[in-house]
Parts: structure tokens; sequence; C-alpha cells
């Protein structure tokens, strides 16, 4: 199933007006990838024919097009110098500027299929003995609902938890489901998932002291980003921390964050 220069046009307007991704020339070929299971599964023959029904309109096809072209790779303690200075440093910093209020709130806000707000989970339950007792309460969203679906269900399959996860901690946070393994309830109760489109309005969150915002911004053009960046400042608290994937940057993109290092570990902090 090929693209016509015209199909592959209207196809990456569609996704860059829908989720703000970016998809160049060089990407004509994951597009044509990733749309040939959405047309046979709606039943066409073409992935011209399955443009020709976002032409006409289609919603469903369009939800279906768009989660099909959103890169939802993730594993359990994904690059784990983050993770080491969330338990190290982070965690702790905040256990002591909260200790009144004893709460914390923490945003995986690229959750994909839940591994990264679940990896936090274990983080505050098993290293950060300060917190011990604290409704510390872990938001995950995504673009697509369908993984948001996986990450809700807390199930996981062994290829999956092979992926970064240590056995020591699968076996005390997770339970044999057949072939599978599934989070214990416990940890499941400590996050919530929602949908959420980062280039959309967001609805009203609260303040969050922890945002997890890693390898989503890399998809996104400069002006999109410093939009993103913008809306953030208005959720993460005054002294609250933000993480970025490890290729990601704020040169050139925000002015409004400092970046503070800890090892191979880089967070920033509202300027």
């Amino acid at each position: 199933m090929t693209l016509t220069q015209d199909d592959f046009g209207y196809v990456r307007e569609l996704v860059r007006r829908e989720s703000a991704i970016v998809l160049d020339e060089s990407k004509r070929y994951l597009i044509e990838a990733r749309l040939s299971p959405v047309a046979h599964k709606a039943g066409l023959e073409t992935i011209g024919d399955l443009v020709e029904q976002l032409r006409r309109g289609s919603i469903a096809l369009q939800t279906s097009v768009i989660e099909a072209m959103t890169t939802n790779e993730t594993s359990f303690f994904r690059d784990v110098h983050p993770f080491d200075a969330l338990a190290s440093h982070v965690l702790p910093s905040l256990a002591d500027a909260r200790k009144a209020a004893r709460k914390l709130r923490i945003w995986s806000a690229a959750a994909s299929s839940g591994q990264e707000a679940y990896t936090i989970a274990m983080v505050v339950r098993d290293r950060v003995p300060s917190l011990d007792g604290w409704p510390v309460q872990i938001r995950g969203t995504d673009l697509s609902e369908a993984v948001l679906a996986h990450a809700a269900e807390g199930c996981y399959a062994q290829l999956e938890v092979n992926r970064g996860l240590p056995a020591t901690m699968l076996m005390k946070h997770f339970d044999r489901d057949g072939v599978a393994w599934r989070v214990k309830p416990e940890l499941r109760r400590m996050v919530e998932f929602a949908q959420l489109n980062l280039i959309n309005p967001w609805p009203a969150m609260g303040r969050f002291d922890v945002v997890f915002l890693r390898n989503v911004l890399i998809y996104f053009d400069v002006p999109t980003r410093r939009q993103i960046l913008d809306r953030m400042k208005t959720v993460l608290a005054a002294d609250g921390y933000l993480f970025l994937g490890s290729s990601e940057m704020m040169t050139g993109v925000h002015e409004g964050y400092t970046m503070e290092r800890e090892g191979r570990a880089a967070w920033y902090r509202p300027a």
C-alpha cells in the first residue's frame, strides 16, 4: 500500500493539526507502515481508500489514524537516571518542603501504556521512606485512548516486564495473571489515567509537584514546544520539578526554567 503525494500531504496535515506531530518527507515510509493495518482493519483495500474516507469526515477513522501515528515506545525505568534522581534528591527535598501538608502530586504527561507512572509509584513506595503514609497522587495522561486502556488495566506481558523491571520489584509489586503480570491493587490505587491532548486546552488539574514530560517535545515544532512549556508553568508548583527526555533541551525554546543536575540526571525548575 503506497501513498500518493496528495494523500501524503493530507495525512501529514491531519496529523499535524490534531496532534502537532511533525512528519516530514522522510517519514513517508512510517506513515505507510502504520496506516496499512488501519486500512486493513477498516475493511479497506488501500491507504488511498482510507484517505478518501478521512476526507469524507470519518471521525472514527481519524482517531485511529492519529493513534497509529503516535509513538508509544516506553518501558519500566526507562533511562534509569531520572528515577534515581527522583529517589535520591527530588522526592526527599519535596518531602521536607511539604511536611506540613504531607501531600504530593506527580504527573506523567506522556504516559503511554503506563510503565512510567507505575515506575514512579514503585520509587515512592520503595525508595523514599520519608513519604511513608503520604497520599501521593500520580496522574498519567496520553493522547491515545488505546494505550491508556492498557495502562489502566495494569496487565503486562512477560516481554514488557522484562524491559527494565528488576525481578525483585516484579515479584513485590505484580501478581501472576496467566502468562502475564498484573500490577498489585495497592500500587494501582496510586495512579489514575485520563486522556489528554497536550496541544488542546487543558482541563483544570490543580498544581503538580513533579512533572515527567519525557520524549514527547521532540515530535513538535519549536512554537508548539514553547506553548506547551508555557502551559506547564501554570500547573507546576513554583518549587516543582520538570523532567524532559535525555535528548530534549530548553535552549532556544523557553527561558522560563533553570536546569539543575545530579550525576547523569537533569531536571528543570520554574525561573
